[in-house]
């Protein structure tokens, strides 16, 4: 099963580096993004919890624009049947999975680079612990969009859908992330983000172990 997997990721790097697809949508979107965001703050001053929820929409909206490729890809070249025939339904997820966390976690590291260079009012108090959170936002990111670009893919608004599908699946990971890195903004402690982090975590092992048990259906369906 592991060798199936790690195939199915490598066959999604090799594509996607080759025709950056979704890689030069992303970067156009999250630099045409921060312009309009900067140009529009020039002259003013907002709270460290205003320019956090501003990053966090940024990669928001950022993922929504790259993370259902993996899935939608397979429907629009006409070879998920023969995926079905080559690999077990745990293996597609499981490779599908490793492509899209590999892909978010590079998205948000470049968002939150250009963020820090771009933004002079954003700095970080704590950066073990806000890197700490990006690590496990970008993971519980990668979990949850990850099954529902499975289930949309064979629609026939998928671009519509993914994001109003994928908005109250993310909330608490976006209100815990949200709240966990303006800890980590704001404050020298730890201890007002550790319920934000359980949370975090508890989020990520619910979310995985439910697409494990149901993308079986969804595969075959």
């Amino acid at each position: 099963m592991l060798k199936q997997a790690l195939a199915i990721f490598s066959k999604d790097l090799a594509s996607e580096l080759r025709t950056r697809y979704a890689i030069n949508a992303l970067i156009m979107f999250v630099v045409v993004t921060l312009a309009v965001i900067m140009f529009a703050l020039v002259g003013e001053s907002l709270s460290p919890g205003a320019m956090v929820g501003m990053l966090w929409v940024v990669m928001f909206f950022a993922a929504m624009s790259g993370l259902s490729r993996g899935f939608v890809a397979e429907e629009e070249r006409g070879t998920t049947m023969t995926l079905q025939l080559l690999a077990s339904p745990t293996a597609v997820y499981t490779g599908k999975l490793l492509f899209n966390l590999v892909l978010v976690l590079a998205l948000n590291i470049f968002i939150v680079l250009l963020f820090l260079l771009t933004m002079d009012q954003f700095s970080v108090a704590q950066p073990d612990l806000f890197w700490a959170v990006m690590l496990l936002g970008s993971m519980c990111m990668a979990s949850a969009t990850s099954i529902i670009a499975a289930i949309i893919a064979k629609a026939n608004t998928k671009g519509t859908l993914f994001p109003v599908l994928s908005f109250p699946v993310l909330l608490p990971l976006l209100m815990a992330g949200i709240n966990a890195t303006r800890v980590a903004v704001e404050e020298k402690v730890w201890d007002n983000a550790w319920a934000d982090l359980q949370l975090l975590v508890s989020y990520l092992v619910v979310v995985t172990t439910v697409s494990f048990l149901l993308f079986h259906f969804v595969w075959k369906d």
